[in-house]
């Protein structure tokens, strides 16, 4: 019985496009542009303190050392300050995606007169800058007694214009069969939204999960305006007053940046694959 070799189709080597190459090349500088400086925080903030302003500049230390850290860690409040900033990153996601979803369900699926009007109204949000509403928001806060609460903190970062326009394009992207064959079986508004489209959603979730929390933790500017207390501070602004009483200690103030910016990272790098599939989701059309 003889047996008949079959050989393997050939590969053929496809060139890739100009524009491809282009592409490549643009994302890999954008890539070492964003880096360089996060390598850089990182090395210096295990350089000892004498090295961090030797020249010529070396990357690699003499030896390392974790004093910069500890430092950093005894000087201030740093567990109270990671407990604040996690409570309000955490109430502020939870309450935006749900405001903002409920937002985008009513402008998508709930006809009323004035639906793109509201809708253009809150969109424009987004082409004013927050700094200029600082002096009334406080003022609002001083009036309400929110200042130095965590409610003053939480209270303004709820609203986000992206938000519902990330989720309305979502919602716009879904089939009407679904919601009439919720409709048929006896569901009302509020079912057809927290059975059927939020749980539809969740890519769209996600990614305004991800976008809300990181923005709520990087926060400098509101929560350092409406807080008062050290007890009440978060990382970025605890370690902003680390920085100050340390001057121009480069290790401790690059360890505090460290400190500051893990959280985040972390988050970012394990749900990259969201936030992908979030965005991209809210330009298809159904």
């Amino acid at each position: 019985m003889s047996s008949v070799v079959v050989s393997a189709p050939e590969r053929r080597f496809r060139r890739p496009h100009i524009s491809q190459v282009v592409a490549f090349l643009l994302l890999l500088f954008l890539m070492v542009l964003w880096a360089i400086p996060l390598l850089w925080a990182v090395d210096t903030s295990f350089k000892p303190e004498g090295e961090t302003t030797v020249i010529p500049v070396s990357w690699i230390p003499t030896h390392f050392t974790g004093a910069a850290y500890e430092n950093v860690l005894n000087a201030g409040n740093l567990l109270r300050w990671y407990f604040n900033s996690f409570l309000t990153s955490i109430l502020i996601t939870v309450l935006a995606v749900f405001f903002a979803s409920l937002a985008a369900y009513a402008l998508s699926r709930i006809p009323f007169r004035g639906s793109k009007f509201v809708f253009w109204v809150i969109l424009a949000g987004l082409m004013v800058p927050g700094q200029i509403l600082i002096v009334p928001l406080f003022s609002l806060m001083q009036l309400f007694g929110l200042v130095n609460t965590y409610a003053g903190v939480i209270v303004v970062q709820i609203a986000s214009p992206i938000a519902v326009f990330i989720f309305k394009q979502f919602f716009d992207s879904l089939p009407h069969e679904l919601e009439e064959a919720a409709v048929i079986d006896g569901a009302g508004r509020w079912r057809l939204y927290w059975q059927v489209w939020l749980p539809l959603s969740r890519s769209a979730v996600a990614a305004v999960a991800i976008f809300t929390f990181v923005s709520a933790w990087n926060n400098f500017l509101w929560p350092y305006i409406v807080v008062t207390g050290v007890d009440m501070m978060t990382v970025p602004v605890g370690l902003a007053t680390v920085q100050t009483a340390y001057g121009i200690h480069y290790a401790q103030v690059m360890a505090s940046a460290v400190l500051g910016a893990l959280p985040a990272l972390i988050v970012f790098l394990f749900f990259q694959r969201q936030i992908v599939q979030g965005i991209a989701g809210t330009g298809i059309k159904g």
